[in-house]
């Protein structure tokens, strides 16, 4: 088996939610999901929020659309792949995981876009 990655799970957070709150807790549910299949692959999954949303509310800051989100939320995402070695790319419009893709592949990071194909998955 290959060395463990750290890798970022990019995926609609926010996107085409209108910002309701059950609606983002779905989204994150989905990026979630991929968790677990990246772990039992042997690397360790990273999902920006799960750094984001603790640094926003010890800003003070109760809210995604409030106004530290955007100084927040993509810098989160940019300072976290620095230490990644891969992004997992879930289906979905989003502008943030775009802009992770993006990063990763200036960086020459590998983009995987299904589960299946990151080293390790039982399904590769």
């Amino acid at each position: 088996m290959s060395s463990p990655m750290l890798i970022l799970i990019a995926g609609p957070y926010r996107s085409g939610t209108g910002d309701d709150p059950a609606l983002m807790a779905e989204n994150l549910t989905r990026l979630e999901e991929a968790a677990w299949p990246i772990f039992r692959a042997g690397h360790v999954p990273m999902i920006g929020e799960w750094v984001a949303l603790p640094v926003l509310r010890s800003a003070g800051e109760p809210s995604v659309t409030g106004p530290l989100a955007a100084d927040v939320l993509y810098p989160t995402a940019e300072r976290l792949l620095a230490h990644c070695d891969a992004v997992l790319r879930l289906p979905g419009e989003s502008k943030g995981a775009d802009l992770d893709v993006a990063i990763a592949r200036q960086r020459d990071l590998p983009v995987y876009f299904d589960v299946a194909d990151i080293p390790g998955s039982r399904a590769s």
